[in-house]
């Protein structure tokens, strides 16, 4: 018995520590934003300070985003520089293959709005989108809305395709792409069920692309743009009252 215990404390010790404080460390990330910088912590231990400003919901979205961005950018980059002593670079903080980079992202992106163009037009999602309602009627809120999902997804992209991602590709290989895409598709759970099933294999394409391009930057625009021709649509659609997909909708739309 207590042969067996020592072999399984050797084999403890033998575990790769970076790897191990990736993990660990990924758990209490998410850990942290699920219970302190989340909208549901700002409802109820701070909404109360901000109750009588007119502007609280977006004051919400805004401590979720921003708070999100410690727990899933600022946080891992201090673990990337004081603990594991690597280059930021070396996690995807770069343009890498900037060609193929944009060229792929381009194509992506003008496949996704048409995509997105048709998807728009059904009442679970032009109903959901933007998550902030106010952003409908009033562009300034809207804008600043987009800004600050702007700094939200590139964390968000950051965790999974950057710290994530690159941090276990030395041990797992691409392998590191299917265990990165796991916690980003639960994390849709909750969201259109179409939404949550094509994060399957949106993390799976932009870990990919990652890879391939040695860079997260990439998913960044493509995910940020995904979520903002969404969030456009359904605040045209809205305001022109018009949900129909032919070019007489289109047209309506964008020049009415």
């Amino acid at each position: 018995m207590k042969d067996k215990l020592l072999a399984e404390i050797r084999k403890v010790k033998e575990l790769d520590k970076k790897i191990v404080i990736l993990f660990i460390s990924i758990a209490i990330l998410q850990t942290i934003s699920w219970y302190y910088t989340s909208r549901k912590y700002f409802r109820f231990n701070l909404y109360q300070y901000f109750s009588d400003n007119p502007k609280v919901d977006l004051i919400e979205y805004a401590y979720w985003f921003l708070g999100d961005t410690i727990s899933f950018f600022i946080l891992p980059i201090l673990i990337i520089l004081f603990i594991f002593k690597e280059k930021i670079a070396d996690y995807g903080l770069k343009f890498g293959e900037i060609g193929f980079g944009f060229k792929l992202s381009a194509i992506i992106i003008l496949i996704m709005f048409i995509v997105v163009w048709f998807v728009s037009s059904t009442k679970s999602f032009y109903i959901t989108y933007p998550y902030l309602s106010e952003a409908r009627e009033s562009w300034t809120v809207f804008l600043i809305f987009e800004f600050l999902l702007f700094i939200y997804i590139f964390s968000w992209e950051f965790i999974w395709r950057g710290y994530m991602l690159f941090g276990l590709e030395s041990k797992f290989g691409y392998y590191a792409i299917f265990i990165q895409m796991i916690p980003f598709v639960i994390l849709h759970n909750g969201k259109p069920a179409l939404e949550t099933f094509s994060a399957i294999i949106g993390g799976v394409l932009l870990g990919i692309l990652a890879l391939r391009t040695r860079s997260f930057l990439y998913g960044v625009l493509i995910h940020f743009c995904l979520i903002f021709n969404m969030d456009l649509l359904s605040t045209l659609r809205y305001k022109s009252n018009e949900f129909g997909v032919g070019i007489n909708s289109f047209i309506k739309i964008f020049f009415n």
